[in-house]
Formats: C-alpha cells, structure tokens, sequence
C-alpha cells in the first residue's frame, strides 16, 4: 500500500469513528424521547459517510453493514416508520459491531461474523416489521457455536508493575471463573545480573475452561489491557472457529485525536445539512504536538539560563538587553500556553462513553439511572484524557452495580425510583476536579470495620470517616457478599488510587448512609509544564509544585514539638503539623541549619512542614520524566532542568504525605 493510501485510510478510520460516536449519541437521544428532524439527519448522514467511505476502499462487509442501516434510517427521517425500541437497540448493536468492523480493517483482528449476521438480521427484521429477527437459524448456529472455554496468551508488557497491576492477581482472578491451566513462559527471563526487580519478564499460555462469558475475560484484563500483548480464542464444543470474539458491550473506543473533523464521506460523496465548522481544522499528529511542546520546553529552559547569567550585569550599562530579556519572557510564556493548549481536550471526549455504558448496565442490572453530567467542556491535557477514562468506567459502574439500590428499595425508602449518578469536571486552582457522584445506599462505615478487623488491618482506636472511607483503597478489599461479573472481586479501589497518582493527582471518597457517594479526583492541568516553589537543601535545589503551597514561614523553636512515636511536629495557627525535614527524608546529609525555613504543602488531604534551608524563588519550569530517563524515585515526581544546566528534582507532595502515614495493613 502506498503512503498516501495509508493516509487516507488512516482519515477514514478517524472519521468513521467520530461518525459512530454521533450516531451512538444521536440514538440515545431518540431514546430519550428527542425527534427533532435534524437530530435523525446527523444519524443518517453520519451512516451514509461511512458507507461511502467504505465503498471506496473496498471494506465491503463495512459498507454492507451501513446500507442496511442507512435504509431504516432514511424510512425513520421520511416519516415512514415510528422510532421504537427495538429498532433503537438494533441500531446500537450495529454500532458495536461496525466498530469491531472497522478494527478487522485497520489492524487485522477478526470480527465475529456471525455478531454482524446477527446485527443484520434484526435489522432487517425492524425494516420488515417484524417482532423478533427473521433468520432463527443465525441464532441456533450461535448457540451451537457457544465456547466451552478460552485460550489466553497473555504477555504483560516490561513496565506493568509500574502501573500498580500484577499478573498473578489476573490469573486468581481467572481461576475463579472456571477451570484454569496455567503454562508460564520464560523466554524473555534474562541473566540475573541484568535483572530488574520492577520489570515484567513472564509471559502466561491459560486455558479456562467453562461456560465463561467473553465480558468476563475482558473485565480481568480490563485495567492492563494497554500495557500487555493479549491474544484471547475461544475453545469451541464443535466447530473450530477462530473468530470468536464478542463485540463487546461495554467497550466504546474513544477517538481523542487533537483536531475532530466530523464524519466526512471519503471519496467526492455529496453532503446534506450545514457544513460542520470543525472542517476547517486539521489533524496534526501528536507526535508532532509533543515535539513541539518540547522544543518550546527547551525554549523555557533557553530563557531561564539568559535571565539568570544577565543577573549579573548592571541594569544602566544593559538597559536594552533587559528589555528584550523581559519581552522574550512575555513572549516564550505566550507561546508555551499557546502551544499547551493544542494538547488540551474538552473532558467530554471521556464522558461521552458513559450514556451508553449507563444505559447498558442499568438494563442489565435492572435498575433504572439517571446521567447527569457537568462541565463538559473543562479542558484537559490529552495525555491524562487517555489515562482518565478507565479509573472513572471503574468508578461508575461501582457506583451502578454497588451505590444505587433497586427501584422498589429505593422508592420504600422514600427516593425517586430513578437514582442519579453524576459526572462533574472543574478547574479549581491549577488542577482539574472530576467528581463521580451517586444518590445510593451510601458506604456503611460500620460493615467496612468489620471487614477490616476480619482481614487484620490496622485501624486507629476512633477513625474519623476518611480514614474508614480510605480502607476501601486497600488492596483487595471488598465488602461485597458476592462476586459478579461486574465488580465485587475486591479487585479495582487500589488501582483506581494508584492509577491516579500516577498521573500526579489524588483521589478523595465521601459518604453518607442512604444518601450516596462522591469520589473526588484532583488532577494537574498537563503533565509538561508546572508552576514551582525553588527551594534550597543545602547544595541541592529541589522543586516544589506551587499548586501545593500554602505558605511558608520562619519558625519559633518553641512552636516545635516532638511527639512520641510521631516525630517533629510544627504548630501553626494552632493546628500541628508533621514536621518534615527534606535533607533528611532524602538523605543528602547535608549540615544542618539553625535558621531552616518551612514551607506549608498540602497533599492527599493533609497538611505538611516542610524544613528547607532557603527560599530562591518561584519560576514555570519544564517536567522531564525522571523514569524514562533514571529510574522511579521516591517521594520525586520528576525532574527540571534549571537555567545553569544543573537538573532539579521535583518534589512528589502527594507521595510525601502517604509516606508519613502509619501503615494500614497488618
């Protein structure tokens, strides 16, 4: 294939996706009720893009798919047929399978051909009006075809610990589904001197036998699926067909590419309707972005070192010099923000999977849900977009499954038979806040303390409610009587927690009995660029994130306490806080001083001292990945070069904060 053949395709396949996303919103609000003509329109116009696109490039079985749906929908906006709900799901379901579709033409992957017969089938059954699909026979031969089992190869990559998973708790978590053989694989095992204790090397053959659901294969691997290589195939009862994945029924791809164009037909196909303003951008690669938003970093950092060599000069003797130093300040500062901000995405490119995901589970769960989402267009960096999406699908679906009773519990305690889970983004002081809310039964502070003295955790004599709320975080805890193919395996809070901090940010839980839950998720802006406190620990320079700062201050001696089994402690307006000092903490045993600063922070919910011995300032600096470049540090969240050439470490508040707390396992 020639490259601009490739690089059609590679347009076609985003916009066939964007088109799939307005199609499956479009639906979900017809089945809430909404016929406004033009709604049905950007459905149908959407379906007839892909069709022709497809057409073009000879994905056959796409276009096939797309002219069967394209019919109903051209009947629904003539007015020649009623919206109904069976013709809703069927639509749905062919959303689900043109996706699976679309990845059989990008990459390869077989799609299960007998899902999009099925599809195709019921549409045809909903074009001719009849109650339930025409071709039974489809039907029989996929009960016939039913999988007795799954071969699994599972190749975790290298860094999966790095992420807070770990390959031994998927394989308890599969042989709780059935019958498990497991084959473990030593190819990539190297010579012990060149060993890495937080590396992956293994690699798993597993053989699971039972009358196992797909959804409940993909849910163990739910939370690695982007750090492992997995090749899943059903063991069929006769015949040996190897197409056996599923269209998953909770998996809806998100397309976050920077510039969405809207679906657009690939070859010189004509348009209806108005011409969507978002066709006056560009795709640009986000390779090239991230290039980009390093360049300016070394731009940053270019500047920083001029301003800080021309401190030595006299002002009267290089007057003009310091006025181009300040303009190109002003001017690099504006472009840095510029250039950000192309990586910056509206928050709804996560949110919008959860109609579906919503309206999915609570059907399956007999629960009627209500979603209420807020703030939509609060703009986050890409980068933790992509890495968002999989803590708040755990989030919610804890909140469906677990948080909100049935209709008939909830009305008899008095509550609308419809409960509400809320999704809320906002941009507070330099982070973004994203709350999962429900109105659901509520945490029951008494039941976790009694699951955490049946586990031997470690509980102090009269715990406030966050630190009951914060056994939920443990891991493998789980209040749950029984597992599900949902949730309940006491697999997910740990990672949901670890996932976050990850990404620099923190996750907070508050609730109320019989009243609901409310997650809070605390997140930097972008991971490329922060606001600093510089600090000096002797000779090293350490750099706090100012997002964290509270305040700091000369201490009296006599505010300074020392605690039995506590350490120091600081009093400040009363209040006493642990006195942290970071020459110690990160052993540069450095000579101390007896006129140490202290800088209040605060992170993960508490307030910390900070011993430092000066103040140098506050400056924008450039994050580098301390990881890719070194190795995991802890207490550090990364490194910035500073304008001398020296490399200045990042303090990890957060990270600082958990450190210091007594351990809650036993």
């Amino acid at each position: 294939m020639s490259m601009d053949m490739q690089r059609f395709h590679a347009t076609f396949f985003e916009e066939s996706r964007e088109g799939l996303e307005a199609m499956e919103a479009g639906l979900l609000q017809l089945e809430q009720g909404d016929r406004d003509p033009e709604l049905i329109n950007s459905i149908f116009r959407a379906a007839h893009s892909i069709k022709g696109g497809a057409a073009t490039f000879g994905f056959d079985a796409v276009a096939g798919l797309t002219h069967v749906l394209e019919t109903l929908l051209d009947e629904l906006r003539a007015g020649k047929r009623a919206v109904t709900g069976a013709g809703i799901d069927a639509m749905l379901a062919s959303v689900d399978v043109l996706r699976a579709l679309l990845g059989e033409a990008e990459t390869g992957q077989p799609a299960d051909p007998q899902a999009s017969q099925a599809v195709q089938a019921r549409l045809n059954a909903v074009l001719a009006g009849s109650a339930a699909p025409a071709p039974v026979a489809v039907k029989a031969e996929a009960a016939q075809a039913e999988p007795t089992g799954w071969r699994i190869g599972f190749t975790p990559a290298p860094s999966l610990f790095m992420s807070g998973n770990d390959p031994l708790r998927i394989i308890r978590e599969l042989d709780r589904l059935g019958s498990l053989e497991v084959a473990c694989r030593t190819e990539r095992l190297p010579g012990f001197a060149q060993m890495d204790p937080l590396e992956a090397y293994l690699a798993w053959d597993l053989g699971l036998i039972g009358a196992i659901p797909r959804s409940a294969v993909d849910e163990a691997f739910a939370w690695v699926e982007d750090d492992c290589e997995l090749d899943v195939q059903a063991i069929l009862a006769e015949a040996l067909d190897d197409a056996a994945a599923e269209t998953a029924d909770l998996a809806m791809p998100v397309d976050l590419d920077v510039a969405a164009a809207g679906p657009v037909a690939a070859a010189s196909e004509a348009r209806s309707g108005n011409q969507d303003p978002a066709e006056s951008s560009i795709r640009v690669s986000t390779d090239k972005i991230d290039g980009l938003i390093n360049l300016v970093g070394e731009l940053v950092i270019t500047q920083a070192m001029l301003k800080q060599v021309s401190a030595n000069l006299d002002p009267a003797l290089a007057e003009r010099l310091f006025e181009g130093l300040d303009l190109l300040e002003r001017n690099t500062r504006d472009l840095q923000e510029a250039v950000i901000g192309v990586r910056m995405l509206p928050v709804d490119a996560v949110f919008r999977r959860f109609p579906r995901l919503v309206r999915d589970l609570s059907a399956r769960l007999g629960k009627q849900v209500r979603l209420k989402t807020v703030g939509e267009g609060t703009e986050l960096d890409k980068g933790l977009i992509e890495k968002i999406a999989d803590p708040l699908v755990h989030l919610v679906r804890n909140s469906i499954d677990h948080g909100l009773e049935l209709p008939d519990a909830r009305v008899a305690a008095g509550k609308d038979g419809t409960g509400t889970i809320t999704l809320a983004a906002s941009h507070q002081g330099g982070h973004i806040v994203i709350e999962v809310a429900d109105d659901g039964r509520g945490l029951d502070r008494e039941r976790i303390l009694a699951k955490a003295a049946e586990r031997g955790l470690v509980v102090p004599e009269k715990p406030t409610d966050n630190q009951v709320w914060d056994l939920i975080f443990q891991p493998g805890f789980s209040t749950a009587d029984a597992v599900t193919d949902l949730s309940g395996r006491g697999v997910g809070m740990d990672v949901v927690r670890r996932n976050i901090q990850a990404l620099g940010g923190e996750v907070q839980l508050e609730s109320a009995l019989g009243r609901g839950t409310r997650v809070v998720i605390r997140l930097p802006l972008t991971l490329a660029i922060l606001d600093g406190m510089t600090v000096a620990v002797g000779e090293e320079t350490l750099i706090l994130p100012l997002s964290h700062v509270i305040e700091a201050l000369q201490p009296d001696a006599a505010d300074v306490r020392r605690m039995v089994g506590e350490g120091r402690v600081l009093r400040v307006r009363g209040e006493y806080l642990p006195l942290v000092s970071l020459n110690e903490y990160y052993r540069y045993d450095q000579p101390r001083r007896d006129d140490a600063l202290v800088v209040v922070v605060e992170g993960d919910g508490q307030k910390l001292a900070l011993e430092v011995d000066e103040l140098v300032g506050q400056q924008q600096v450039v994050v580098k990945n301390l990881e890719n470049n070194y190795r995991r540090v802890d207490g550090i969240s990364g490194a910035t070069i500073l304008g001398d050439g020296r490399v200045a470490l990042i303090v990890d508040v957060g990270g600082l904060v958990r450190s210091l707390r007594v351990p809650q396992a036993a």
